[in-house]
């Protein structure tokens, strides 16, 4: 039903400002909640952003919380997330998912894109 292909991961120096988006095809996916996780080598999938269908609500992980955004542009079937004073905590393979209901549970999507490296250099 959705199909979501993320791009804009690559390398940056810490302090340097980053760009992901996903891409989405499907007839629900307007309607869909979006969200961004990563994972790091050696770490758990964690949440980092989610936004509800409608963009009208959406939420960032306390460690994210006034550098990275989430939004979506539903006219183009995009969710960005734009990630501002990267740190080299930041690096993961970051990944995007969808879901009927908004929610940070990466348990609840089901969903995934093929994720995307964000690198950040000290």
């Amino acid at each position: 039903q959705v199909q979501l292909v993320e791009s804009g991961g690559g390398l940056v120096q810490a302090g340097g400002s980053l760009r992901l988006s996903c891409a989405a095809s499907g007839r629900t996916f307007t309607t869909y909640a979006m969200a961004w996780f990563r994972q790091a080598p050696g770490k758990e999938r964690e949440f980092v952003a989610a936004i509800s269908g409608s963009g009208g609500s959406s939420s960032h992980a306390d460690s994210v919380k006034g550098r990275f955004t989430i939004s979506r542009v539903k006219a183009k079937n995009t969710v960005y997330l734009q990630m501002n004073s990267l740190k080299p905590e930041d690096t993961a393979v970051y990944y995007c998912a969808a879901n009927l209901g908004y929610t940070i549970d990466a348990g609840s999507y089901g969903y995934w894109g093929q994720g995307t490296q964000v690198t950040v250099s000290s």
